[in-house]
């Protein structure tokens, strides 16, 4: 083995080595979630190069200098104010989703107009549409980080995979015996995941066309799966009250995550693949261990239904959205709730942190989106405009662009 270069990953922490086995070229990370500015870097790269031979006493300076720079992004403090950038009126009829690529230099939005869209975030121009869909187009996403496809899902039971750069539809995946509703791409970039309402998930090969596995056993429809980022496991969370954890390769379902009261409505793995967050309609979230599929605790507190769930990058901290109209953060370690983000006016949907984990953002049927400090609970900014309900917001991977999208048919870009 021999190692080639490093590779800097600032969101989570983490250095990425690229080596050379047997005339390949591999690459494997070392993660760094408890990096903070406090941290004794000289005795970290000793605790590392004890665990990884390919880092060799003449690379020593090199890794510290890497760690430093991390470091150094840790402790730059985000007080950015966004402000309105551009108003879309995207579609003529309702947006379902809109999606950012990794550096957010564009996004897509899905509609009932059967289209998905292409759009250049500087300018707010409209790149393409990519048209072929004979019903509602409902699920979107691209192949994040590469961002050179996108895959769209549809109520027309098919799932298209589009080229970023042509616009050209390399495949339909067809099968599904009912609307899709969700989807995924792993990390790698290899596979497509789509559940349906036909209680079924698949997965299809991005560079065949082939439908590779099928994930039966859910009594009920699929309406949110997630791969880990090793891309060995996915999971998928069904209106049968349940999440199910699978073995990528075979198909073979690993774990049933038993417990919730009421249907799933998230579920996601943490950067480290050891926990699964769900949130239910039950109003309650679960955390459960990913390799033994056992419970490790209930968190509770909300008074309606939980509508989404999210860990941070690093997978330290769990935020939850609920029908009551607050959302919270707990410590994925103590399970203890941190703080309590209060102030909306209606259901809250959708909520995620930006990659540093220094902001929260949300997004609720009271037309406005927040920005929120996780371990206060304060709310540091309202996104006001918008004249309906926001069912979709996202941060670009810098953390300095937020997109909304909203049932008054408009995106909004802040910076």
């Amino acid at each position: 083995m021999k190692l080639k270069r490093f590779l800097l990953r600032y969101y989570p922490p983490g250095i990425i080595l690229e080596y050379v086995q047997g005339g390949e070229v591999k690459t494997k990370s070392i993660d760094l979630l408890d990096l903070s500015a406090a941290t004794d870097v000289e005795a970290l790269v000793a605790d590392i190069r004890k665990a990884e031979p390919l880092i060799t006493a003449s690379r020593k300076d090199q890794v510290v200098h890497l760690i430093l720079r991390l470091q150094e992004k840790l402790g730059q403090q985000v007080d950015h104010k966004f402000y309105l950038f551009k108003v879309l009126r995207a579609h003529i009829l309702p947006l379902t989703n809109v999606a950012f690529n990794k550096s957010g230099s564009c996004f897509i939005t899905g509609s009932y107009d059967r289209t998905c869209k292409l759009w250049d975030t500087a300018s707010g121009e409209e790149l393409r549409s990519l048209e072929g869909h004979r019903n509602v187009v409902y699920a979107i996403a691209f192949n994040n980080p590469y961002g050179d496809k996108i895959a769209t899902g549809s109520f027309d039971k098919t799932c298209k995979l589009w080229s970023v750069d042509t616009g050209k539809c390399y495949y339909t995946f067809r099968g599904h015996t009912a609307e899709i509703v969700c989807l995924s791409f792993n990390l790698q970039s290899t596979l497509v995941a789509t559940g349906s309402m036909d209680t079924t998930a698949k997965l299809w090969d991005i560079q065949t066309g082939e439908e590779v596995v099928r994930l039966t056993g859910h009594s009920a429809e699929i309406i949110a799966l997630s791969f880990n980022t090793t891309g060995d496991r996915i999971i998928t969370g069904s209106f049968d009250h349940t999440v199910a954890v699978w073995d990528v390769g075979t198909g073979r379902r690993m774990h049933t995550l038993i417990g919730h009261r009421a249907e799933i409505s998230s579920a996601q793995f943490n950067w480290d693949c050891t926990l699964i967050i769900t949130g239910s309609m039950d109003k309650t979230c679960m955390l459960w261990n990913a390799l033994t599929g056992k419970r490790v605790a209930t968190l509770t507190g909300h008074d309606d239904e939980v509508l989404d769930v999210c860990f941070d990058y690093t997978g330290q901290r769990i935020a939850t959205a609920s029908a009551d109209g607050s959302a919270r953060v707990y410590d994925a370690e103590t399970k203890k709730c941190i703080s309590k983000l209060e102030g909306h006016g209606g259901e809250i949907s959708k909520i995620c942190f930006n990659p540093q984990g220094s902001r929260i953002l949300t997004a609720s049927s009271d037309k406005t989106a927040r920005l929120w400090e996780p371990q206060t609970g304060q709310c540091i900014q309202i996104l006001e405009g918008h004249t309906d309900e926001i069912f979709s917001c996202a941060f670009n991977y810098k953390g300095n662009i937020i997109i909304t999208g909203s049932k008054d048919n408009t995106c909004r870009i802040w910076r």
